[in-house]
């Protein structure tokens, strides 16, 4: 059986609404997509890291239960497991402060095995961060490798725009390594000061990854290939809370691509047909996590599958 792995952040997200704490839930970017992946019945592991504390024990347990491997988790028996207080304005989209206590030494796993046609799914700051480059590398040479296809979520958020030029020659890295680039227009702005798909794939992306998807929350998003550009409406959707719209908007593409038997052979040959079911398969995820305050598909939404 295909594999998906992930490798990312994992933290426990604080929820407020009306400066008031609502909810707690594990989170992290990669994270939140290979739960619903987990629950829609993939094969699914993860490296990451958490502290030897309270809150590390309730991520690894909701791993457990949610199918997911913890195998490559790395656990620092010193330190305290990351938080994130996510604070949701009217809109329903979230503003947030991070807590984290990492030694200097990190991630010290060993990497799981790749085979041919896994997918992996990694992106946020956590794939360009200086400490974690080296072992980021280690699983993208083992990709390459094997055959693997590797998905991108670029997901640069304006915290780090100031430190863009900087990041450039890693951030480029990882489109070269990458089959399918994924980001958003706001994501594309903090780091090339630029919306306009077509210009960002032209001049951006489209040298190192020939194919390309970008999202603008509820205006749609635009796919662009070597053969096909194509732009996708998204329905109006009343929202109860945009965290993980982006995340799950990868794991349902990503579930395309299993659902569909899709190979990394096949990614060149793709119809317009093929994308859309692809393409379909993202934005469904993504409207189910709008609409609940989970960063994950529900159990119901996946046995539906």
């Amino acid at each position: 059986m295909r594999r998906v792995i992930g490798i990312g952040e994992t933290i426990l997200d604080l929820l407020f609404k009306n400066n008031q704490p609502t909810v707690a839930v594990p989170g992290g970017s990669v994270f939140n997509g290979l739960v619903s992946l987990g629950r829609a019945g993939a094969n699914v592991t993860f490296i990451s890291e958490v502290g030897g504390d309270k809150v590390g024990n309730i991520i690894l347990d909701f791993m457990k239960d949610n199918g997911i491997s913890t195998d490559n988790v790395m656990v620092y028996p010193d330190r305290k497991s990351p938080i994130s207080l996510a604070f949701l304005n009217e809109k329903n989209d979230a503003e947030y402060s991070f807590y984290k206590d990492y030694p200097s030494l990190r991630l010290d796993v060993e990497m799981p095995e790749v085979t041919s046609d896994d997918i992996i799914m990694f992106g946020s700051f956590y794939a360009i961060t200086p400490q974690l480059r080296d072992k980021v590398k280690e699983l993208l040479d083992k990709a390459r490798e094997a055959g693997a296809i590797i998905y991108y979520d670029v997901n640069f958020r304006s915290t780090h725009a100031s430190e863009a030029i900087k990041l450039m020659p890693t951030i480029l890295e990882n489109f070269e390594y990458a089959d399918i680039v994924r980001g958003s227009t706001e994501d594309f702005e903090n780091m090339f000061g630029m919306t306009d798909a077509d210009k960002i794939y032209q001049h951006k992306v489209g040298f190192y990854c020939p194919r390309f998807i970008c999202t603008n929350g509820g205006e749609g998003l635009c796919l662009r290939t070597k053969t096909m550009k194509k732009d996708y409406p998204v329905a109006p959707l009343q929202t109860v809370s945009t965290i993980g719209a982006g995340d799950n908007f990868n794991a349902g593409l990503v579930f395309g691509l299993l659902k569909n038997r899709i190979r990394k052979a096949d990614l060149d040959e793709l119809t317009e047909a093929d994308w859309d079911k692809i393409v379909a398969s993202g934005m469904s995820f993504s409207r189910e996590v709008c609409a609940s305050l989970d960063n994950y598909i529900s159990k119901e939404f996946a046995a539906s599958l």
